[in-house]
């Protein structure tokens, strides 16, 4: 019955959230945050270690305001999955130069797109392939209902989403070597196998070896990206820097520069990470395919 109804149900709430207007969808999500924020839970524990771990001596307001913008999120989430219009999305997002791109592009080996779970994370996808063609790593759910109507929901004309598996990762590679873009975003746990123990904010934190391997098989060009949400009202800022150089082929070393960027990006809005994320556990097993 999940299987049947579960997309149906999940569809008319986003639905209904994106018939809102954002200013709207911002107040709201940030009256959820509040509620994140003022209610105990092990989100906000995490959050609180977390922060402390990065900006030692960091006062509560950082704390609440990163609350607030978690809640922002969960509510802009389904607002932009649902939205498809690009003229509408373009108005919204502000970037002062998409040239580096185009030019990166122009050499024929692909570009990687790299960002940390920060700002509006979930924008990077949609507005970067309402430009060129993309393909995006995404984690999958456990239910296939889930996955299956993810893939739908993120999906654009120019946008592709690949789950992060086998199958995935030659999604991206197929991808890369047409002269295309991928999107990743490696501030997330790897399974067992698939990383190296690296620091993150002067902790280690397991840390993905997928963007070594793809740029050593491509050459593609690596961008470290952001969406900083500005005020309610103002819309979204792309953030952006082209790493010039490749990556080592050590994969610690590797490792370790992709965090140092990630770290460099969230400094740029200490109050949009998902700091309660638990980025310092262990990694888990290798589930199957």
């Amino acid at each position: 019955m999940l299987n049947k109804f579960g997309p149906i149900f999940a569809s008319a709430v986003f639905k209904c959230v994106a018939f809102l207007p954002l200013t709207f969808v911002q107040h709201i999500g940030k009256l959820c945050g509040w509620l994140v924020w003022i209610l105990p839970g092990s989100y906000k524990r995490m959050a609180q270690a977390n922060l402390q771990q990065a900006f030692p001596g960091s006062d509560r307001n950082l704390v609440r305001s990163a609350m607030l913008s978690v809640g922002q999120l969960f509510l802009e989430m389904p607002y932009w999955w649902v939205k498809r219009d690009s003229v509408l999305l373009n108005t919204k997002v502000h970037c002062h130069d998409w040239k580096p791109f185009e030019v990166a592009l122009a050499k024929g080996k692909g570009v990687i797109l790299l960002s940390p779970h920060a700002g509006c994370f979930e924008l990077l996808g949609p507005i970067y392939s309402s430009r060129h063609q993309s393909t995006v790593l995404f984690r999958p759910p456990r239910m296939a209902w889930l996955q299956d109507w993810i893939i739908e929901m993120r999906s654009r004309k120019q946008l592709k989403m690949a789950p992060a598996n086998v199958q995935g990762v030659r999604a991206l590679v197929k991808t890369l070597l047409r002269g295309q873009t991928v999107g990743i975003l490696p501030d997330q746990v790897p399974v067992k196998g698939e990383g190296v123990w690296a620091p993150f904010f002067g902790r280690p934190a397991y840390t993905m070896t997928l963007v070594n391997r793809l740029q050593k098989l491509s050459g593609a060009t690596i961008f470290i990206m952001g969406a900083r949400r500005e005020p309610i009202g103002k819309g979204y800022t792309i953030l952006y820097k082209e790493m010039t150089e490749p990556l080592p082929d050590d994969e610690v070393e590797s490792a370790t520069i992709i965090n140092r960027e990630m770290e460099e990006m969230i400094r740029q809005m200490p109050d949009q990470y998902l700091w309660g994320y638990n980025r310092y556990r262990q990694p888990k097993d290798k589930r199957p395919d």
